[in-house]
Protein backbone atom coordinates (compact mmCIF):
# COMPACT_ATOMS: atom_id res chain seq x y z
CA UNK A 1 0.00 0.00 0.00
CA UNK A 2 1.23 3.69 -0.63
CA UNK A 3 1.16 6.12 1.77
CA UNK A 4 -0.49 9.29 1.81
CA UNK A 5 2.72 10.97 0.91
CA UNK A 6 3.78 8.61 -1.72
CA UNK A 7 -0.36 8.98 -2.81
CA UNK A 8 0.03 12.55 -3.15
CA UNK A 9 3.18 12.53 -4.92
CA UNK A 10 2.00 9.78 -7.88
CA UNK A 11 -0.92 11.70 -8.30
CA UNK A 12 0.52 15.10 -8.49
CA UNK A 13 2.96 13.98 -10.78
CA UNK A 14 0.66 11.97 -12.87
CA UNK A 15 -1.94 14.93 -13.42
CA UNK A 16 1.26 17.44 -14.27
CA UNK A 17 2.50 14.61 -17.07
CA UNK A 18 -1.45 14.06 -18.32
CA UNK A 19 -1.95 17.79 -18.62
CA UNK A 20 1.23 18.61 -19.97
CA UNK A 21 0.79 16.24 -22.78
CA UNK A 22 -2.11 17.38 -23.41
CA UNK A 23 -1.58 20.82 -23.61
CA UNK A 24 2.07 20.67 -25.17
CA UNK A 25 0.48 18.06 -28.21
CA UNK A 26 -3.64 18.32 -28.29
CA UNK A 27 -5.31 21.01 -27.31
CA UNK A 28 -3.25 24.44 -25.91
CA UNK A 29 -5.69 25.83 -24.24
CA UNK A 30 -5.48 28.71 -21.49
CA UNK A 31 -6.68 26.62 -18.88
CA UNK A 32 -4.30 24.27 -18.43
CA UNK A 33 -1.22 26.02 -17.72
CA UNK A 34 -1.92 27.33 -14.07
CA UNK A 35 -3.49 23.93 -13.18
CA UNK A 36 0.15 22.10 -14.53
CA UNK A 37 1.86 24.50 -12.24
CA UNK A 38 -0.07 23.95 -9.51
CA UNK A 39 0.56 20.41 -9.94
CA UNK A 40 4.52 21.40 -10.11
CA UNK A 41 4.09 22.47 -6.62
CA UNK A 42 2.13 19.62 -5.21
CA UNK A 43 4.33 17.53 -6.52
CA UNK A 44 7.66 18.97 -4.85
CA UNK A 45 5.86 19.44 -1.16
CA UNK A 46 4.54 15.71 -1.47
CA UNK A 47 8.20 14.66 -2.57
CA UNK A 48 9.46 16.80 -0.11
CA UNK A 49 6.95 14.82 2.54
CA UNK A 50 8.30 11.20 1.05
CA UNK A 51 11.90 12.11 0.53
CA UNK A 52 13.06 10.43 3.93
CA UNK A 53 16.60 9.47 2.68
CA UNK A 54 18.24 8.83 6.37
CA UNK A 55 16.37 7.43 7.90
CA UNK A 56 13.87 5.14 5.24
CA UNK A 57 13.38 1.25 5.95
CA UNK A 58 14.14 -0.77 2.70
CA UNK A 59 12.67 -4.23 3.56
CA UNK A 60 14.12 -7.50 1.70
CA UNK A 61 14.82 -11.41 2.57
CA UNK A 62 18.26 -12.46 3.63
CA UNK A 63 19.41 -15.70 2.79
CA UNK A 64 17.44 -17.59 5.18
CA UNK A 65 13.99 -15.69 3.93
CA UNK A 66 13.68 -13.67 6.92
CA UNK A 67 12.66 -10.11 6.13
CA UNK A 68 14.80 -7.53 7.07
CA UNK A 69 14.71 -3.69 7.11
CA UNK A 70 17.83 -1.50 6.78
CA UNK A 71 17.76 1.92 6.69
CA UNK A 72 20.59 3.72 4.84
CA UNK A 73 22.86 6.01 6.45
CA UNK A 74 25.40 6.47 4.11
CA UNK A 75 26.69 5.47 0.48
CA UNK A 76 28.30 2.26 1.60
CA UNK A 77 24.79 1.14 3.04
CA UNK A 78 22.79 2.28 -0.11
CA UNK A 79 25.11 0.12 -2.37
CA UNK A 80 24.37 -3.25 -0.09
CA UNK A 81 20.79 -2.75 -0.31
CA UNK A 82 20.92 -2.19 -4.09
CA UNK A 83 22.88 -5.07 -4.23
CA UNK A 84 20.46 -6.77 -2.40
CA UNK A 85 17.10 -5.49 -4.13
CA UNK A 86 19.18 -7.00 -7.63
CA UNK A 87 19.28 -10.19 -6.59
CA UNK A 88 15.49 -10.00 -4.83
CA UNK A 89 14.50 -8.60 -8.38
CA UNK A 90 13.05 -5.51 -7.09
CA UNK A 91 15.15 -3.14 -8.71
CA UNK A 92 13.46 -2.80 -12.20
CA UNK A 93 10.48 -2.06 -9.61
CA UNK A 94 12.04 0.79 -7.78
CA UNK A 95 12.92 2.30 -11.29
CA UNK A 96 8.76 1.90 -12.43
CA UNK A 97 8.08 3.50 -9.61
CA UNK A 98 10.52 6.31 -9.85
CA UNK A 99 10.39 7.05 -13.07
CA UNK A 100 6.86 6.30 -14.26
CA UNK A 101 5.15 7.17 -10.78
CA UNK A 102 6.94 10.09 -10.08
CA UNK A 103 8.15 8.09 -6.60
CA UNK A 104 11.88 8.89 -4.65
CA UNK A 105 14.19 6.26 -5.03
CA UNK A 106 15.96 5.64 -2.30
CA UNK A 107 18.75 3.49 -3.49
CA UNK A 108 19.91 6.03 -6.90
CA UNK A 109 20.28 9.71 -6.64
CA UNK A 110 19.71 9.68 -10.04
CA UNK A 111 16.55 7.85 -10.42
CA UNK A 112 15.39 10.84 -8.68
CA UNK A 113 17.11 13.28 -10.29
CA UNK A 114 15.85 11.94 -13.33
CA UNK A 115 12.01 11.73 -12.49
CA UNK A 116 12.19 15.20 -10.33
CA UNK A 117 13.83 16.51 -13.52
CA UNK A 118 10.89 15.46 -16.09
CA UNK A 119 8.45 17.21 -14.22
CA UNK A 120 10.38 20.41 -14.13
CA UNK A 121 11.38 20.10 -17.61
CA UNK A 122 7.79 19.67 -18.58
CA UNK A 123 6.75 22.87 -17.23
CA UNK A 124 9.43 24.65 -18.66
CA UNK A 125 8.34 23.56 -21.45
CA UNK A 126 4.97 25.56 -21.23
CA UNK A 127 6.49 28.43 -20.25
CA UNK A 128 8.40 28.08 -23.54
CA UNK A 129 5.59 27.36 -25.52
CA UNK A 130 3.80 30.59 -24.22
CA UNK A 131 6.53 33.13 -23.26
CA UNK A 132 9.54 32.85 -25.72
CA UNK A 133 7.59 34.22 -28.91
CA UNK A 134 6.33 37.23 -27.13
CA UNK A 135 9.42 37.95 -25.44
CA UNK A 136 12.37 36.86 -27.92
CA UNK A 137 10.67 37.22 -31.33
CA UNK A 138 8.39 40.19 -31.50
CA UNK A 139 9.44 40.63 -34.95
CA UNK A 140 9.00 44.60 -34.90
CA UNK A 141 12.24 44.65 -37.29
CA UNK A 142 10.10 42.20 -39.81
CA UNK A 143 10.38 43.40 -44.02
CA UNK A 144 8.47 41.50 -45.93
CA UNK A 145 6.47 41.44 -49.19
CA UNK A 146 3.31 39.28 -50.41
CA UNK A 147 0.73 39.51 -52.72
CA UNK A 148 -3.20 39.41 -51.95
CA UNK A 149 -5.93 39.62 -54.48
CA UNK A 150 -4.77 39.32 -58.65
CA UNK A 151 -7.81 39.88 -61.11
CA UNK A 152 -7.18 39.83 -64.65
CA UNK A 153 -6.03 43.07 -64.66
CA UNK A 154 -4.73 44.12 -61.19
CA UNK A 155 -2.39 43.04 -58.65
CA UNK A 156 -2.19 44.17 -55.11
CA UNK A 157 0.92 43.67 -53.63
CA UNK A 158 1.84 44.27 -49.58
CA UNK A 159 5.09 45.86 -48.79
CA UNK A 160 6.34 46.06 -45.08
CA UNK A 161 9.53 48.04 -44.32
CA UNK A 162 10.16 49.55 -40.50
CA UNK A 163 13.96 50.44 -41.73
CA UNK A 164 14.66 54.01 -40.98
CA UNK A 165 17.57 53.28 -43.85
CA UNK A 166 14.62 52.41 -46.38
CA UNK A 167 12.67 55.60 -46.08
CA UNK A 168 11.22 55.40 -49.31
CA UNK A 169 10.72 52.06 -51.32
CA UNK A 170 10.37 51.60 -55.08
CA UNK A 171 8.62 48.30 -56.58
CA UNK A 172 8.80 47.50 -60.36
CA UNK A 173 7.16 44.75 -62.47
CA UNK A 174 7.59 43.32 -65.74
CA UNK A 175 6.39 40.06 -67.76
CA UNK A 176 7.96 36.36 -66.73
CA UNK A 177 8.26 32.77 -67.59
CA UNK A 178 8.28 30.11 -65.81
CA UNK A 179 11.42 28.99 -65.44
CA UNK A 180 13.20 31.46 -67.95
CA UNK A 181 15.06 34.77 -66.94
CA UNK A 182 12.52 37.70 -68.35
CA UNK A 183 14.54 39.70 -71.04
CA UNK A 184 11.51 42.23 -70.64
CA UNK A 185 12.62 45.89 -69.18
CA UNK A 186 11.15 46.88 -65.41
CA UNK A 187 8.08 49.05 -65.45
CA UNK A 188 8.22 51.37 -62.92
CA UNK A 189 5.00 51.24 -60.19
CA UNK A 190 5.87 54.46 -58.39
CA UNK A 191 7.47 55.03 -54.88
CA UNK A 192 6.00 54.19 -51.47
CA UNK A 193 7.16 57.03 -49.01
CA UNK A 194 6.48 57.58 -45.12
CA UNK A 195 5.74 54.25 -44.11
CA UNK A 196 5.24 54.48 -40.38
CA UNK A 197 3.61 52.94 -37.43
CA UNK A 198 0.06 54.66 -38.04
CA UNK A 199 0.09 51.28 -40.30
CA UNK A 200 2.71 49.56 -38.60
CA UNK A 201 4.49 50.50 -41.40
CA UNK A 202 2.75 48.19 -44.19
CA UNK A 203 1.17 49.57 -47.26
CA UNK A 204 -0.83 48.30 -49.94
CA UNK A 205 0.33 49.11 -53.75
CA UNK A 206 -1.95 47.94 -56.71
CA UNK A 207 -0.23 47.29 -59.88
CA UNK A 208 -2.99 48.23 -62.71
CA UNK A 209 -2.78 47.83 -66.53
CA UNK A 210 -1.73 44.08 -66.90
CA UNK A 211 -2.92 41.08 -69.50
CA UNK A 212 -5.24 38.63 -68.62
CA UNK A 213 -3.58 34.68 -67.81
CA UNK A 214 0.08 36.15 -67.83
CA UNK A 215 3.11 35.65 -65.11
CA UNK A 216 4.53 38.89 -63.96
CA UNK A 217 7.56 39.18 -61.51
CA UNK A 218 8.05 42.15 -59.46
CA UNK A 219 10.83 43.31 -57.23
CA UNK A 220 11.39 46.12 -54.05
CA UNK A 221 14.17 49.02 -53.85
CA UNK A 222 14.81 46.71 -50.67
CA UNK A 223 15.11 43.37 -52.29
CA UNK A 224 11.77 41.53 -51.71
CA UNK A 225 10.86 40.04 -54.83
CA UNK A 226 8.07 37.70 -56.31
CA UNK A 227 5.52 36.89 -58.84
CA UNK A 228 2.34 36.10 -59.82
CA UNK A 229 -0.09 35.11 -62.51
CA UNK A 230 -3.16 37.47 -63.69
CA UNK A 231 -6.47 35.58 -63.72
CA UNK A 232 -8.25 34.38 -67.29
CA UNK A 233 -10.36 36.15 -69.03
CA UNK A 234 -14.13 35.92 -66.87
CA UNK A 235 -15.71 32.48 -67.91
CA UNK A 236 -12.39 31.14 -69.34
CA UNK A 237 -9.54 29.10 -68.37
CA UNK A 238 -9.48 26.79 -65.55
CA UNK A 239 -8.76 27.47 -61.72
CA UNK A 240 -7.19 25.53 -58.80
CA UNK A 241 -7.07 27.40 -55.23
CA UNK A 242 -6.24 26.41 -51.47
CA UNK A 243 -8.32 26.75 -48.88
CA UNK A 244 -8.09 26.02 -45.00
CA UNK A 245 -7.72 28.10 -41.75
CA UNK A 246 -6.53 28.87 -38.08
CA UNK A 247 -2.55 28.54 -37.48
CA UNK A 248 -0.80 28.27 -34.65
CA UNK A 249 3.16 28.41 -34.59
CA UNK A 250 5.37 25.71 -33.36
CA UNK A 251 2.07 23.36 -32.49
CA UNK A 252 2.12 20.69 -31.91
CA UNK A 253 4.92 21.60 -30.06
CA UNK A 254 8.78 20.83 -30.33
CA UNK A 255 11.46 21.65 -28.28
CA UNK A 256 13.78 22.01 -31.12
CA UNK A 257 11.59 23.71 -33.39
CA UNK A 258 11.47 27.15 -34.00
CA UNK A 259 9.26 28.91 -32.03
CA UNK A 260 7.39 30.46 -34.85
CA UNK A 261 8.15 27.46 -37.48
CA UNK A 262 4.76 26.66 -39.15
CA UNK A 263 4.44 23.14 -40.51
CA UNK A 264 1.58 23.77 -42.62
CA UNK A 265 3.09 26.17 -44.63
CA UNK A 266 5.83 23.87 -45.63
CA UNK A 267 2.73 20.97 -46.88
CA UNK A 268 1.67 23.85 -49.01
CA UNK A 269 4.47 24.81 -50.55
CA UNK A 270 5.70 21.27 -51.77
CA UNK A 271 2.05 21.10 -53.45
CA UNK A 272 2.69 24.96 -55.04
CA UNK A 273 4.72 23.18 -58.17
CA UNK A 274 2.39 20.38 -58.67
CA UNK A 275 -0.87 21.87 -58.58
CA UNK A 276 -0.59 25.56 -59.68
CA UNK A 277 -2.87 27.20 -57.43
CA UNK A 278 -4.07 30.64 -58.43
CA UNK A 279 -4.61 31.86 -54.58
CA UNK A 280 -5.00 30.55 -51.33
CA UNK A 281 -8.57 31.40 -49.23
CA UNK A 282 -8.03 31.52 -46.01
CA UNK A 283 -10.74 31.68 -44.07
CA UNK A 284 -9.88 33.36 -40.31
CA UNK A 285 -8.14 32.51 -37.16
CA UNK A 286 -4.76 34.01 -39.25
CA UNK A 287 -3.89 34.52 -35.31
CA UNK A 288 -4.89 33.02 -32.03
CA UNK A 289 -5.32 36.25 -29.76
CA UNK A 290 -5.96 34.15 -26.95
CA UNK A 291 -4.48 30.68 -27.30
CA UNK A 292 -2.49 29.25 -25.15
CA UNK A 293 -2.53 32.86 -22.84
CA UNK A 294 -3.56 36.37 -23.98
CA UNK A 295 -1.29 39.21 -22.91
CA UNK A 296 -3.20 41.85 -23.73
CA UNK A 297 -6.01 43.89 -25.44
CA UNK A 298 -4.36 46.86 -27.50
CA UNK A 299 -3.71 47.07 -31.20
CA UNK A 300 0.22 45.83 -30.61
CA UNK A 301 -0.86 43.12 -28.88
CA UNK A 302 -2.49 42.11 -31.86
CA UNK A 303 -0.27 43.57 -34.18
CA UNK A 304 2.37 41.60 -33.18
CA UNK A 305 0.70 38.10 -33.47
CA UNK A 306 0.11 39.28 -37.30
CA UNK A 307 4.02 39.74 -37.53
CA UNK A 308 5.11 36.48 -35.75
CA UNK A 309 3.38 34.63 -38.29
CA UNK A 310 4.45 36.42 -41.37
CA UNK A 311 7.75 36.14 -39.57
CA UNK A 312 7.57 32.34 -40.11
CA UNK A 313 10.78 31.13 -41.86
CA UNK A 314 8.16 29.20 -44.03
CA UNK A 315 6.30 32.00 -45.21
CA UNK A 316 8.37 33.14 -47.88
CA UNK A 317 7.92 29.80 -49.53
CA UNK A 318 3.79 29.92 -49.51
CA UNK A 319 4.06 33.72 -50.20
CA UNK A 320 6.59 34.47 -53.45
CA UNK A 321 4.07 32.94 -56.00
CA UNK A 322 0.81 32.18 -54.00
CA UNK A 323 -1.11 35.11 -53.43
CA UNK A 324 -3.62 34.77 -50.21
CA UNK A 325 -7.43 36.17 -49.75
CA UNK A 326 -8.98 36.87 -46.46
CA UNK A 327 -11.82 36.46 -44.09
CA UNK A 328 -11.84 37.12 -40.45
CA UNK A 329 -13.00 34.77 -37.70
CA UNK A 330 -13.24 34.80 -33.82
CA UNK A 331 -9.66 34.34 -32.75
CA UNK A 332 -8.33 37.16 -34.87
CA UNK A 333 -10.63 39.02 -32.01
CA UNK A 334 -11.57 37.06 -29.14
CA UNK A 335 -13.38 33.51 -28.46
CA UNK A 336 -16.69 32.99 -30.45
CA UNK A 337 -16.79 36.87 -31.09
CA UNK A 338 -20.30 37.84 -31.37
CA UNK A 339 -20.35 41.61 -29.50
CA UNK A 340 -20.48 43.47 -32.97
CA UNK A 341 -18.01 46.60 -32.60
CA UNK A 342 -17.32 46.59 -28.73
CA UNK A 343 -13.61 46.22 -27.38
CA UNK A 344 -11.63 44.66 -28.42
CA UNK A 345 -12.95 44.65 -31.95
CA UNK A 346 -11.64 47.80 -32.82
CA UNK A 347 -7.91 46.90 -31.61
CA UNK A 348 -8.35 43.50 -33.65
CA UNK A 349 -9.69 45.03 -36.77
CA UNK A 350 -6.65 47.70 -37.16
CA UNK A 351 -3.89 45.04 -38.03
CA UNK A 352 -6.17 42.93 -40.56
CA UNK A 353 -7.10 46.03 -42.25
CA UNK A 354 -3.47 47.03 -42.91
CA UNK A 355 -2.39 43.13 -43.28
CA UNK A 356 -5.29 41.80 -44.88
CA UNK A 357 -8.21 43.67 -46.17
CA UNK A 358 -5.97 46.06 -47.96
CA UNK A 359 -4.70 43.50 -50.41
CA UNK A 360 -8.21 41.76 -50.47
CA UNK A 361 -10.32 41.89 -53.39
CA UNK A 362 -13.05 44.73 -53.31
CA UNK A 363 -15.39 44.84 -50.76
CA UNK A 364 -19.31 44.45 -51.86
CA UNK A 365 -20.85 48.54 -52.31
CA UNK A 366 -19.91 50.24 -49.27
CA UNK A 367 -19.23 47.64 -46.61
CA UNK A 368 -15.66 47.05 -44.97
CA UNK A 369 -15.39 43.68 -44.38
CA UNK A 370 -17.09 41.13 -47.35
CA UNK A 371 -15.65 40.75 -50.68
CA UNK A 372 -16.69 39.75 -53.46
CA UNK A 373 -14.78 38.53 -57.15
CA UNK A 374 -15.20 36.99 -59.65
CA UNK A 375 -11.99 34.23 -61.54
CA UNK A 376 -12.33 32.38 -64.73
CA UNK A 377 -14.97 29.66 -64.31
CA UNK A 378 -16.43 31.07 -60.71
CA UNK A 379 -17.35 33.78 -58.88
CA UNK A 380 -16.69 34.56 -54.93
CA UNK A 381 -18.71 35.72 -52.24
CA UNK A 382 -16.65 36.24 -48.71
CA UNK A 383 -18.60 36.76 -45.62
CA UNK A 384 -18.00 38.17 -42.28
CA UNK A 385 -19.91 36.29 -40.02
CA UNK A 386 -18.50 38.51 -36.86
CA UNK A 387 -18.98 41.80 -37.09
CA UNK A 388 -22.70 41.74 -37.81
CA UNK A 389 -24.31 38.68 -36.19
CA UNK A 390 -26.35 38.98 -33.04
CA UNK A 391 -24.91 37.36 -30.32
CA UNK A 392 -24.83 33.49 -30.32
CA UNK A 393 -27.37 32.63 -27.38
CA UNK A 394 -29.90 35.80 -27.52
CA UNK A 395 -32.20 33.80 -29.54
CA UNK A 396 -33.69 30.43 -30.14
CA UNK A 397 -31.70 29.56 -33.49
CA UNK A 398 -35.12 29.33 -35.54
CA UNK A 399 -35.76 32.93 -34.65
CA UNK A 400 -35.74 35.71 -37.51
CA UNK A 401 -34.96 38.39 -34.50
CA UNK A 402 -31.13 36.66 -35.15
CA UNK A 403 -28.61 37.29 -38.19
CA UNK A 404 -25.42 36.12 -38.32
CA UNK A 405 -24.97 38.69 -41.41
CA UNK A 406 -26.98 41.93 -40.69
CA UNK A 407 -29.65 42.56 -43.39
CA UNK A 408 -27.24 44.63 -45.32
CA UNK A 409 -24.65 41.78 -45.81
CA UNK A 410 -27.94 39.14 -46.14
CA UNK A 411 -29.47 41.05 -48.71
CA UNK A 412 -25.89 41.30 -51.08
CA UNK A 413 -25.45 37.69 -50.41
CA UNK A 414 -28.57 37.03 -51.80
CA UNK A 415 -28.25 39.27 -55.07
CA UNK A 416 -25.25 37.45 -55.49
CA UNK A 417 -26.68 34.46 -55.66
CA UNK A 418 -29.39 35.62 -58.16
CA UNK A 419 -27.05 37.44 -60.37
CA UNK A 420 -26.71 35.91 -63.51
CA UNK A 421 -23.07 35.52 -64.04
CA UNK A 422 -20.91 35.66 -67.57
CA UNK A 423 -21.02 33.06 -69.90
CA UNK A 424 -18.70 30.51 -68.35
CA UNK A 425 -19.31 31.08 -65.20
CA UNK A 426 -20.25 27.99 -63.89
CA UNK A 427 -19.81 28.01 -60.27
CA UNK A 428 -20.42 30.01 -57.15
CA UNK A 429 -18.78 30.08 -53.56
CA UNK A 430 -19.44 31.11 -50.78
CA UNK A 431 -16.83 31.30 -48.41
CA UNK A 432 -18.15 31.07 -44.49
CA UNK A 433 -15.48 30.98 -41.90
CA UNK A 434 -17.58 28.97 -39.89
CA UNK A 435 -19.59 25.62 -41.25
CA UNK A 436 -22.76 26.21 -42.46
CA UNK A 437 -23.73 22.88 -40.93
CA UNK A 438 -25.05 21.44 -38.58
CA UNK A 439 -23.56 18.07 -38.24
CA UNK A 440 -20.71 19.58 -35.80
CA UNK A 441 -22.78 19.22 -32.37
CA UNK A 442 -19.89 20.97 -29.84
CA UNK A 443 -20.89 24.43 -29.73
CA UNK A 444 -23.01 24.39 -32.85
CA UNK A 445 -24.35 27.62 -31.32
CA UNK A 446 -20.91 29.59 -33.21
CA UNK A 447 -21.92 28.26 -36.58
CA UNK A 448 -24.92 28.49 -38.66
CA UNK A 449 -26.85 25.75 -36.44
CA UNK A 450 -27.28 28.93 -34.36
CA UNK A 451 -28.73 30.57 -36.98
CA UNK A 452 -30.88 28.93 -38.67
CA UNK A 453 -33.88 30.99 -40.18
CA UNK A 454 -31.24 33.02 -42.15
CA UNK A 455 -29.51 30.44 -43.26
CA UNK A 456 -32.92 28.73 -44.45
CA UNK A 457 -33.46 31.76 -46.46
CA UNK A 458 -29.75 31.37 -47.80
CA UNK A 459 -30.23 28.00 -48.76
CA UNK A 460 -33.32 28.91 -50.67
CA UNK A 461 -31.42 31.09 -52.63
CA UNK A 462 -29.01 28.52 -53.10
CA UNK A 463 -31.26 26.18 -54.71
CA UNK A 464 -32.70 28.69 -57.26
CA UNK A 465 -29.21 29.61 -58.55
CA UNK A 466 -28.34 25.59 -58.79
CA UNK A 467 -31.68 25.19 -60.67
CA UNK A 468 -30.79 27.27 -63.19
CA UNK A 469 -27.57 25.09 -63.62
CA UNK A 470 -25.04 26.70 -61.69
CA UNK A 471 -23.01 25.02 -59.32
CA UNK A 472 -23.11 25.96 -55.43
CA UNK A 473 -20.46 25.42 -52.85
CA UNK A 474 -19.78 26.31 -49.69
CA UNK A 475 -15.94 26.73 -48.22
CA UNK A 476 -15.95 27.09 -44.51
CA UNK A 477 -13.18 26.36 -41.40
CA UNK A 478 -13.29 26.86 -38.02
CA UNK A 479 -13.68 23.15 -36.72
CA UNK A 480 -10.09 21.91 -36.85
CA UNK A 481 -11.46 18.75 -38.76
CA UNK A 482 -12.76 18.30 -41.95
CA UNK A 483 -16.41 17.56 -43.11
CA UNK A 484 -18.10 17.45 -46.42
CA UNK A 485 -21.71 17.03 -47.08
CA UNK A 486 -24.20 17.93 -49.21
CA UNK A 487 -27.35 19.97 -48.40
CA UNK A 488 -30.53 18.51 -50.67
CA UNK A 489 -33.87 20.62 -51.38
CA UNK A 490 -36.85 19.43 -49.71
CA UNK A 491 -39.19 17.35 -51.35
CA UNK A 492 -41.83 19.31 -52.53
CA UNK A 493 -41.25 19.41 -55.99
CA UNK A 494 -39.83 23.20 -55.72
CA UNK A 495 -36.71 22.16 -56.48
CA UNK A 496 -34.91 19.40 -58.27
CA UNK A 497 -32.67 17.03 -56.80
CA UNK A 498 -29.91 18.08 -58.57
CA UNK A 499 -29.72 21.57 -56.77
CA UNK A 500 -28.15 20.12 -54.24
CA UNK A 501 -25.45 22.59 -52.17
CA UNK A 502 -22.34 20.89 -51.37
CA UNK A 503 -20.23 21.68 -48.31
CA UNK A 504 -16.34 21.60 -48.01
CA UNK A 505 -15.35 22.75 -44.33
CA UNK A 506 -11.34 22.35 -43.84
CA UNK A 507 -9.18 23.00 -41.57
CA UNK A 508 -6.92 23.71 -39.65
CA UNK A 509 -3.57 24.55 -41.24
CA UNK A 510 -1.44 24.15 -38.31
CA UNK A 511 -3.33 23.92 -35.12
CA UNK A 512 -4.96 20.85 -32.81
CA UNK A 513 -7.60 18.58 -34.03
CA UNK A 514 -10.27 17.33 -31.54
CA UNK A 515 -9.01 14.04 -29.45
CA UNK A 516 -13.13 13.22 -29.32
CA UNK A 517 -15.60 12.93 -32.20
CA UNK A 518 -17.81 15.49 -32.63
CA UNK A 519 -19.15 15.65 -36.02
CA UNK A 520 -22.47 13.27 -37.05
CA UNK A 521 -25.96 13.42 -38.40
CA UNK A 522 -29.06 13.44 -36.93
CA UNK A 523 -32.52 11.77 -37.92
CA UNK A 524 -34.27 14.04 -39.88
CA UNK A 525 -32.42 17.09 -40.68
CA UNK A 526 -31.28 15.99 -43.95
CA UNK A 527 -27.74 16.87 -44.15
CA UNK A 528 -25.89 13.67 -45.36
CA UNK A 529 -22.10 13.74 -44.50
CA UNK A 530 -20.11 12.63 -47.43
CA UNK A 531 -16.14 12.58 -45.20
CA UNK A 532 -15.26 13.25 -42.00
CA UNK A 533 -12.09 13.25 -40.98
CA UNK A 534 -11.41 14.42 -37.87
CA UNK A 535 -7.70 13.73 -37.39
CA UNK A 536 -4.52 15.56 -37.91
CA UNK A 537 -2.78 18.94 -37.33
CA UNK A 538 -2.21 20.24 -40.90
CA UNK A 539 -5.29 20.18 -43.30
CA UNK A 540 -6.01 21.99 -46.56
CA UNK A 541 -8.38 21.45 -49.49
CA UNK A 542 -7.05 22.01 -53.16
CA UNK A 543 -10.31 22.66 -55.41
CA UNK A 544 -9.69 22.75 -59.32
CA UNK A 545 -12.48 23.62 -61.55
CA UNK A 546 -11.60 21.78 -65.10
CA UNK A 547 -12.21 23.91 -68.55
CA UNK A 548 -14.95 23.15 -70.37
CA UNK A 549 -16.44 24.19 -73.84
CA UNK A 550 -19.76 26.32 -73.44
CA UNK A 551 -22.60 23.99 -72.90
CA UNK A 552 -21.22 21.23 -71.05
CA UNK A 553 -21.17 20.78 -67.37
CA UNK A 554 -19.12 22.15 -65.76
CA UNK A 555 -16.04 20.15 -63.29
CA UNK A 556 -14.83 20.41 -59.97
CA UNK A 557 -12.44 18.03 -58.19
CA UNK A 558 -11.96 18.62 -54.29
CA UNK A 559 -8.65 16.91 -52.67
CA UNK A 560 -8.03 16.66 -48.89
CA UNK A 561 -4.82 17.27 -47.51
CA UNK A 562 -3.63 15.94 -44.21
CA UNK A 563 -0.50 16.21 -42.99
CA UNK A 564 1.06 16.87 -46.45
CA UNK A 565 -0.60 13.83 -48.10
CA UNK A 566 -3.68 13.68 -50.13
CA UNK A 567 -6.25 11.57 -48.25
CA UNK A 568 -9.86 11.90 -50.09
CA UNK A 569 -10.78 13.67 -52.96
CA UNK A 570 -14.33 13.98 -54.82
CA UNK A 571 -15.54 15.07 -57.64
CA UNK A 572 -18.91 16.85 -58.61
CA UNK A 573 -20.45 18.63 -61.56
CA UNK A 574 -22.98 21.33 -62.33
CA UNK A 575 -26.52 20.63 -62.34
CA UNK A 576 -28.29 20.44 -65.59
CA UNK A 577 -30.44 24.11 -65.94
CA UNK A 578 -34.19 23.67 -65.00
CA UNK A 579 -34.83 27.59 -64.83
CA UNK A 580 -33.99 30.14 -67.03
Amino acid sequence: MFSFSELGTIVSSSGLRFLAYVFLRWIPGHQAPPLIFLSLISYLAFLTLNWRSDDQPIQFRDQDGKVKAIRSKDAEARAKIKRRLEVDGRLHSQMFRCLLLGLPSHVSILLTSVTVGINILLCLFVVDLIHRPRLFYKSSGLSFARVGYVSDSTANILIREPSPLQPTVHLWYRTASEGIESQDAWKSVGKIEFLSNDTDYTSAVTISDLVPATRYEYTFSNDHTGSFVTAPPQGTGKLTFFASSCIKANFPYNPFSHPLSITGFRHVANLIPSLHPSFMLFLGDFIYIDVPKRFGFDVEDYRQQYRQVYASKEFPAVSQSLPWIHVIDDHDIANDWDNGLADPYPAAIDPWNHYHKSVNPPTVGNSTSYFTFTHGPASFFLLDTRRYRTPNYSFPPNSPLKSMLGPTQLSSLLSFLSDRDPPGVRWKFVISSVPFTRNWRINSADTWAGFLHERNIILAAMWDASARGVGVVIISGDRHEFGAQTFPPPNDGEWPSSATVHEFSCSPLNQFYLPTRSYWEAPGENEPSLKYVPDGNSKFGAIEIESVDYGEQGVLRYRLYVDGLESWQYVLTTPPAHRD
